[in-house]
């Protein structure tokens, strides 16, 4: 009953929210209007408010400071998650570099890290653990902790891949805030199972449920035909706390990796095809597995629906799914999704050749 209470509220906080944050977005000129701020990846016409961000992560500070005790890893996260708001809200109104954007992310995942958060080890797919806390020293950030060189580098990459990767994902309406509300819904039962970082299991729990409801409020006004975008505040956000979470459970790096295995998977099938065509892997495209669908007809309700629908499946897989089905799953997954998109191209072939 209590985490019902917690998810309704936050909810209901986000739903009122965001139509405020709508008003100031046009207010202050953080829009985006197709005709001006031409991109290839854009799937939208017409102008429609930026800095979703602002609305998501007003609720998820709201409701942390209502419902969770704060500690230092939990106060270095939602620093990290103001600053990124921050960064979001600055591209929106100035359209920075995606090289600046990307060592912004570094330095603002680093500071979080650097405050205690950390994987001391990783599960090895093929049986035991991998040990990332070999080797560390003692530092005094935000209190004194042990500093793992190799446990913090893996948070380090592992956070601001999956911050970019997520961002990605959101070139339909509803697609984004849909499948990252699921995603952290089963992310938070699955860590009643675990615990770690001196934060309880209740702790970690809350926070997940926090951010889902956070973004199944924005859902609200995000849907087709949406109200306001995500923008990269929404994604980046969005990215940065699934990654955390899947450290603060310790263990479930591997689940996440299951339940956003469409999105996941799109991205480094992206970065491989434009690093072979010699192109930057940081400069966007209409490559993506949304802009492929939309191509063969798809519309954009559809699509949305098709990452909810994934995103649920195997949530629920990964709430019973031991080690190495998980692995199983992974690759199957990448191989149908390769498949998917060869099928895709040879429809979109004999379309042109009509």
């Amino acid at each position: 009953m209590k985490f019902a209470l917690i998810i309704i509220i936050t909810f209901i906080i986000s739903t009122v929210i965001t139509p405020l944050v709508i008003k100031l977005a046009k207010r202050f000129k953080l829009l985006d209007d197709a005709l001006i701020r031409k991109h290839p990846a854009h799937t939208h016409s017409g102008i429609i408010p930026r800095a979703g961000g602002l609305s998501i992560f007003s609720a998820i500070l709201i409701a942390s400071l209502l419902f969770l005790p704060l500690n230092k890893i939990l106060i270095a996260i939602l620093i990290g998650g103001f600053l990124i708001v921050l960064m979001g809200l600055l591209d929106d109104y100035y359209d920075l570099s995606p090289y600046l954007r990307f060592f912004l992310n570094i330095l603002i995942v680093a500071f979080v890290i650097t405050a205690g958060l950390g994987v001391p080890y990783i599960t090895n797919p093929l049986g035991g653990v991998i040990r990332l806390d070999t080797i560390s020293y003692t530092l005094d950030f935000f209190g004194q902790h042990n500093f793992l060189i190799f446990a913090n580098l893996f948070s380090l990459i592992w956070i601001v891949a999956i911050m970019n990767f997520i961002n990605w994902s959101g070139g339909v309406d509803g697609q984004l805030p849909g499948f990252v509300a699921i995603s952290s819904f089963f992310l938070g039962l699955l860590a009643f199972r675990f615990t770690g970082h001196n934060i309880s299991n209740e702790s970690v729990v809350i926070f997940a449920f926090i951010i889902s409801a956070a973004y199944f409020g924005f859902l609200i006004w995000n849907f087709y035909p949406q109200k306001i975008m995500p923008g990269y505040s929404g994604g980046a956000l969005a990215g940065f706390m699934l990654g955390v979470l899947s450290i603060l459970s310790w263990g479930k790096i591997g689940t996440l990796i299951l339940v956003l295995s469409v999105p996941l998977v799109d991205a480094l099938y992206v970065i491989a095809r434009r690093i072979i065509n010699k192109q930057s892997p940081f400069l966007g495209d209409a490559g993506h597995f949304h802009h492929r669908l939309l191509k063969i007809g798809w519309g954009r309700r559809r699509i949305a629906v098709f990452y909810w629908i994934v995103s649920f499946l195997f949530g629920i897989a990964a709430l019973g799914f031991q080690r190495s089905q998980k692995v199983l799953a992974i690759f199957l997954v990448t191989i149908l999704l390769a498949l998917f998109i060869l099928i895709i191209e040879e429809i979109r072939s004999r379309q042109n050749q009509t």
